[in-house]
């Protein structure tokens, strides 16, 4: 067997081609030191070999009972085929290629302790071809077969659950032509050593984790498409998204790291600046002096950035007009935007404007304008959700449309901070005879890497009512990602765990609100919610005309204690404590503790004090946390007193040696 190692910073992953050259094989996956093998032995019976062996990458054809990653069909309805392996070329990545009707191209790059993994499959027959399932990569996991997920539904995303696969098939996905609310495109196992795979892909999408007969767990990652598949005419070449692959020695911490260092990889370094957002304050219902009032108050407790929702423009005093026609309305700001955007400024206040590109109002002028734009099905009454429809963004004049909107506002105006919103999913289809999922996943990642390339000062948020876009192909073009609609304390907090298990700080927007919890409503302190809120990048969305004088020297304090770590948070490593995170810097690291139980019981009852151990500290330096100095080594074993009244602490540990 020929082999190549593709070696990370703690870990390597080896893949081999057989003699025969009918597959691609894993051979081993896992911290050097302890590479772990996968390896079939004995004999196989009543099945071909292949469907028995570690595959890297499956072939209809090649294999038939067992899961497959690529079926192909001929116009005579045939769909086997069995490439062969040809050659192997090692330049930026590692390119496997096999060869028959089809030309398959099985494409390896390490980033970190990261692996990606993608495939090209090229028609050289001379009759068209249609893709039916092509994924990705299938990924051999070695070890566990606990397999933890990320599910939830709008206001409660990012939930972790987890199955255990003696044998049997576990699949999640979404149909809905974008990432959704309902699961995550992110696998994940148990053990010491744990391993995780996710989908750079924010369309439809299937996830798969399959347990064979002799115990392998082997996890399938790859876009969904029609029920028609995706036509491949002679000469053409289709390319998948990448799935990605990472394995820690440190258990799920330590992956959740590794995902953490790729996404921080793939992003440029913005400093995240303090933002306020007024729609939890007005909702629809904006006026320029009563924004400007908002304003002086965000701008008195340290704020740096003002950002306009939704209601801006005209046709817009409630969910069932205006998306579409992106003009400024006079009448909510009647010195213009710009003379807005001057009095901000003159605060000391950037500007930021909410938008929805991708929807349209059924009375907006545009929906009149241009009908062949809007995404239906001939002879059936377009699907409305939240009184919207979509805009075909598979069509090219739709993408121009959207890009030039764009360019338009972000030229003409000062904005400096872009929240993009998509709030609803993608449900007709009209003809299925395109790729259509394919063409406006493309149009989306084009304007937005165009976005960034023509307006690189502006930092842009993605949102989708919540977080039903939030995945690693937007992760790598946006600059923070909105995880959920819910902004109360202890519902955020759980969220934001589960968030974090698979995206960086960096990505995560949490804001300050006064919202009461969707499943959980106990109350907690101020301090509890801008804890909440630090550990992330910080935004403020309560209605500041409400908070006392007392409130906001809380916000004040809070945010100017902020400012001095954001940076630690957007790029440190991350660790989870029994009631807390920790962030580690080099020199510093930022310690959040919540109090998530009744809090009831403390000085009512005997107990025990309470003490957090930290983690990812040197044992053998001595660090200051507030006025007490303490061994590393203390920190690592006994930890840091969580006992007294308070719902929350905010502690920088600092090394001294």
């Amino acid at each position: 067997m020929r082999t190549w190692t593709l070696r990370g910073t703690t870990t390597s992953y080896v893949v081999g081609v057989p003699s025969h050259g009918q597959w691609a094989q894993l051979v081993a996956w896992g911290p050097h030191e302890g590479l772990a093998p996968v390896e079939i032995v004995g004999t196989e019976h009543f099945v071909p070999r292949a469907d028995v062996e570690p595959l890297e990458y499956a072939v209809r054809g090649v294999r038939y009972t067992a899961p497959v990653d690529l079926v192909v069909s001929t116009p005579g309805g045939t769909d086997e085929f069995r490439p062969v392996f040809v050659e192997a070329r090692e330049d930026d990545h590692l390119e496997l290629e096999f060869v028959e009707t089809i030309r398959l191209v099985l494409h390896y790059r390490m980033v970190g302790d990261v692996l990606e993994r993608w495939v090209s499959v090229r028609n050289d027959g001379t009759d068209e071809l249609t893709l039916h399932r092509h994924d990705s990569a299938g990924f051999v996991v070695p070890g566990e077969n606990t397999v933890k997920y990320l599910w939830g539904e709008w206001n409660s995303e990012f939930r972790q659950a987890s199955v255990t696969l003696p044998r049997g098939r576990f699949t999640i996905g979404s149909a809905q032509g974008i990432t959704g609310h309902s699961y995550s495109p992110f696998l994940a196992t148990e053990g010491d050593v744990a391993y995780g795979v996710q989908l750079a892909w924010s369309g439809s999408w299937e996830m798969s984790a399959d347990v064979d007969t002799t115990g392998l767990l082997r996890i399938q990652a790859g876009r969904v498409s029609s029920s028609q598949g995706i036509a491949l005419a002679p000469g053409e070449t289709w390319e998948s998204p990448k799935a990605v692959g990472a394995c820690s020695a440190e258990g799920a911490d330590g992956l959740a790291r590794a995902f953490h260092d790729y996404e921080r990889a793939g992003s440029r370094t913005r400093m995240p600046h303090v933002l306020y957002n007024s729609w939890f304050a007005t909702e629809f219902d904006i006026r320029a002096e009563h924004q400007l009032e908002l304003a002086r108050r965000a701008a008195s407790i340290g704020v740096e950035t003002f950002v306009v929702d939704d209601g801006w423009f005209v046709g817009r005093s409630d969910d069932t007009g205006g998306l579409g026609d992106w003009e400024v309305d006079p009448q909510k700001f009647p010195e213009g935007l710009d003379g807005f955007i001057t009095r901000l400024r003159g605060l000391g206040l950037d500007f930021g404007l909410w938008i929805e590109p991708e929807s349209v109002s059924p009375k907006a002028q545009l929906a009149q304008d241009h009908p062949e734009w809007i995404l239906r099905t001939d002879g059936l009454e377009p699907v409305l959700v939240r009184n919207q429809l979509l805009l075909d963004l598979s069509r090219d004049d739709v993408r121009e449309f959207i890009w030039s909107t764009l360019d338009r506002l972000l030229s003409t105006y000062d904005i400096k901070y872009l929240k993009w919103d998509a709030n609803r999913p993608r449900l007709d289809s009209g003809d299925q005879r395109r790729d259509l999922d394919g063409r406006v996943v493309a149009n989306l990642y084009a304007i937005l890497d165009r976005l960034r390339d023509r307006h690189p000062s502006v930092y842009v948020e993605g949102c989708a009512g919540g977080g039903a876009r939030v995945d690693l192909g937007m992760a790598s073009r946006v600059d923070t990602l909105w995880p959920s609609d819910n902004t109360a304390p202890l519902d955020r907090l759980r969220i934001q765990e589960g968030f974090r298990t698979g995206f960086a700080p960096h990505l995560m927007s949490s804001w300050v609100t006064d919202a009461i919890g969707t499943h959980d409503g106990r109350e907690r302190s101020l301090d509890f919610r801008f804890h909440v809120a630090m550990a992330g990048v910080l935004g403020i969305g309560a209605d500041l005309s409400r908070w006392t004088d007392e409130q906001l020297k809380t916000a004040t304090r809070h945010i100017e204690q902020y400012k001095g770590f954001r940076e630690l948070i957007a790029n440190s490593k991350v660790y989870g404590l029994s009631a807390g995170v920790q962030y580690v810097g080099t020199e510093l690291s930022v310690v959040f503790l919540w109090e998530t139980g009744d809090g009831n019981v403390r000085g009512t009852l005997p107990t025990r004090p309470r003490r957090v151990p930290l983690a990812g500290l040197d044992p053998a330096k001595n660090y200051r946390v507030g006025s007490e100095t303490y061994p590393g080594s203390y920190l690592l074993q006994v930890g840091v007193a969580f006992d007294g009244p308070a719902d929350s602490q905010c502690l920088i540990v600092e090394a001294l040696d």
